[in-house]
């Protein structure tokens, strides 16, 4: 349903009135021009009857997906190739065998790991939304005690379940408590936060790590900051499995802003790394599934084509267009308008090419644009 409430006349240039009607479609406000000859009017800036910071009129050529702080009526479909297995309602989770002990937990947003090995059991994260039914799902295949919690990295939505998960039965064994493992920088920053359902790390590392649990292996390394400081990469050799944690998200659309990457080339360097390594089975901590090799190359190949396209939008949008030439004397409002075009042409390109190759491309690609070219402008 639209809203029309009329606006006051205006004149043009040459004398004639211009009858302008400001119309509404949910948060997004739509000027319709009733009289020939006024876009221009519009586009160039020259008339506002707006309350300064208001919305005005869209810029020319806007994608048809709502941009950010838009609500969308209803989302594009999930791609086929983006869903994994059902959940079953009952439980919250399902559990998937990736090799020999070593087993996927997941509410189909959010993936942990857990190891069985001969006396015990290594988990790695305690996600916030089901960590108290990790010692559930490990129940269905062993009563063996959790001996270890390794933490991915400090993010409280992959082990902010931490507390919750050591307070269950069948946790510590003989030892006593489970042995927390994590990179150094991970407790620093978990010492800063001082949240006590995250307690800090017992043993921690800097380079590398080898747990060796009776036959079982899990190399740990890090390499470098790109989501985070502290975030690692988890290789299980036998299984022929990797995980490293919001990087790459098989068959989706990357999480706002490259996955909240606080540096995006080395973003960007993680992601080619991982394409380079030799593994059978990825799991990137979001979302429906586990994934492979080849969703490594896709994300890849969506990230390269974002920096082109974007990249290119830089080079060929002009500074200062379609913005009130009152406002040009404010260097913040002249680029705020130079950004938006750039990214509005972005969006417009990369549609077409991956709205129907990646879940949620609608929710975050106006995040990727913004994200992109900021760096490529500034970094």
């Amino acid at each position: 349903m639209l809203g029309v409430i009329d606006v006051s006349d205006s004149s043009r240039p040459d004398g004639t009135m211009c009858t302008f009607r400001k119309v509404f479609r949910t948060a997004v406000l739509v000027a319709a021009v009733l009289a020939p000859g006024c876009a221009e009017m519009i586009h160039t800036g020259s008339i506002s009857r707006l309350e300064p910071g208001a919305p005005d009129t869209p810029y020319r050529n806007m994608p048809a997906i709502a941009p950010i702080g838009v609500r969308i009526g209803k989302y594009m479909e999930i791609p086929e190739s983006a869903k994994g297995p059902p959940i079953d309602p009952a439980k919250g989770y399902r559990i998937q065998e990736l090799g020999t002990g070593l087993y996927m937990v997941t509410d189909n947003a959010v993936q942990s790991l857990f190891l069985v090995y001969d006396t015990g059991v290594v988990v790695v994260d305690a996600p916030q939304t089901y960590s108290g039914h990790i010692r559930q799902a490990i129940d269905e295949i062993t009563n063996k005690p959790i001996t270890h919690l390794v933490y991915s990295h400090s993010h409280a939505d992959h082990i902010g379940g931490a507390r919750t998960l050591l307070a269950r039965k069948g946790v510590g064994g003989a030892s006593g408590s489970p042995i927390i493992l994590a990179q150094e920088e991970t407790k620093r920053l978990l010492a800063r936060a001082n949240d006590p359902e995250r307690p800090l790390p017992t043993v921690t590392f800097r380079d590398n790590y080898s747990l060796r649990v009776g036959t079982q292996v899990l190399e740990l390394s890090y390499h470098g900051n790109a989501h985070e400081p502290g975030n690692i990469f988890i290789y299980a050799p036998a299984q022929r499995t990797l995980m490293v944690i919001d990087i790459v998200f098989p068959g989706w659309m990357p999480w706002r802003r490259l996955g909240d990457a606080q540096d995006v080339e080395a973003y960007f360097a993680q992601v080619q790394e991982i394409n380079k390594l030799d593994f059978d089975t990825f799991v990137g901590g979001h979302v429906m599934r586990a994934g492979t090799k080849a969703d490594v190359q896709v994300q890849l190949d969506f990230m390269n084509d974002l920096r082109t396209t974007v990249g290119n939008a830089l080079k060929t949008t002009k500074v200062g267009q379609e913005l009130n030439p009152a406002d040009l004397a404010n260097p913040w409002a002249v680029y705020d308008n130079y950004i938006d075009r750039v990214v509005i042409k972005s969006v417009n390109e990369l549609t077409p090419r991956w709205s129907k190759k990646l879940g949620g491309f609608d929710v975050f690609i106006w995040d990727q644009c913004y994200s992109m070219e900021q760096s490529l402008r500034i970094e």
